[in-house]
């Protein structure tokens, strides 16, 4: 009997992972037209190694984006500013369009993105896509319409009170 309960419960689990969508979360692939460099504040030197990560954020609004999958670093060389693409698997059903970010940092500020600006690194965004997630054995789709994008840095402390003492002048005078 608990060999039967066992196998039932192994089989919903296989089932319900099947009913999972996926994309391919990648920003250079060529077959589909991305080209999606990221960039160190400075818009030229492409991010490259261990000592940046990248994970998707997808959700079906705006503003219910939420990490997916594992960070990935970086890779170097002439590849340097893309990742490996990776088959990344979503809590929504094949067939849901969602909205996807790739998001990327530095990694000495921690393992995720939230960490990281707190920590007061550099991070980064790029603009959202919509796409409809794949349901396996169809093929996942690709992140078309992803744009290339640069880190920026977390402004400090100091910076942002000084920046307020000087909206409180320029209002007094006025």
């Amino acid at each position: 009997m608990k060999k039967l309960i066992v196998a039932a419960a192994v089989g919903l689990v296989a089932v319900g992972a099947l009913a999972q969508g996926q994309f391919n979360f990648g920003n250079r692939v060529t077959v589909a037209g991305i080209d999606a460099k990221v960039f160190k504040p400075d818009g030229v030197t492409p991010l490259a190694g261990a000592d940046y990560w990248a994970q998707a954020y997808v959700g079906t609004s705006l503003d219910s984006l939420a990490p997916v999958g594992s960070p990935v670093n970086f890779r170097t060389g002439t590849a340097a500013g893309y990742i490996s693409s990776t088959i990344v698997t979503t809590p929504f059903p094949g067939g849901t369009t969602v909205w996807v970010e790739m998001r990327a940092w530095e990694a000495a500020g921690g393992n995720t993105y939230e960490a990281a600006i707190a920590a007061g690194k550099l991070f980064g965004k790029s603009d959202p896509i919509q796409l409809t997630v794949a349901e396996a054995p169809n093929t996942p789709p690709d992140m078309v319409g992803l744009r290339s994008f640069s880190l920026v840095p977390e402004p400090s402390t100091l910076a942002l009170g000084l920046l307020g003492a000087a909206a409180l002048l320029l209002r007094r005078r006025s």
